[in-house]
């Protein structure tokens, strides 16, 4: 949201968390390192067992694209995750044979852009989807969907893990 200043994203992020968040459930986690995101991982699929449809939120290079690289190698996923920040969508194969999606919406300029690429069959198709800068698609969300904010220090290097 290159418009946006600081102040005014993490605002709409507090505002997008309240009118999304639906699980009951609330968990922080602090991250030194990139070793500690096995745990989270394993700690979020584990509490939200049901769950398929996770919005992570934060700046840029907050962490989010290296999140769901850990996530899908939890699932067993062996391709190579990369942000899909110009394809919006990457397909990957988790070890159930599944497809694992992975969305970007950083350059989406509106949402009948999102609607076009058919969000509801792949949000109703029962199969993981994993969303960066959900914020951009806004109402297209569906409730059930868990909300995941990461908020970087810059001064420590730590990494808070909301959701």
């Amino acid at each position: 949201m290159p418009c946006l200043s600081n102040t005014g994203r993490t605002l709409l992020i507090l505002i997008f968390a309240i009118r999304f968040r639906f699980c009951p459930m609330f968990r922080e986690f602090t991250s030194m390192d990139v070793s500690d995101l096995d745990s989270l991982a394993v700690l979020l699929l584990n509490d939200h067992p049901e769950a398929r449809i996770f919005a992570f939120s934060g700046e840029l290079g907050a962490g989010k694209t290296t999140f769901i690289q850990v996530l899908c190698r939890k699932l067993g996923v062996t391709d190579v995750v990369n942000s899909p920040t110009f394809a919006i969508i990457n397909e990957y194969r988790a070890a159930d044979g599944y497809p694992v999606y992975h969305f970007d919406f950083y350059r989406i300029r509106n949402i009948m852009e999102a609607l076009d690429l058919g969000l509801d069959e792949y949000f109703s198709s029962g199969c993981y989807c994993f969303i960066e800068w959900p914020e951009n698609i806004g109402q297209l969300l569906p409730r059930e969907a868990v909300y995941i904010s990461i908020l970087p220090d810059p001064a420590t290097g730590e990494r808070k893990f909301q959701y």
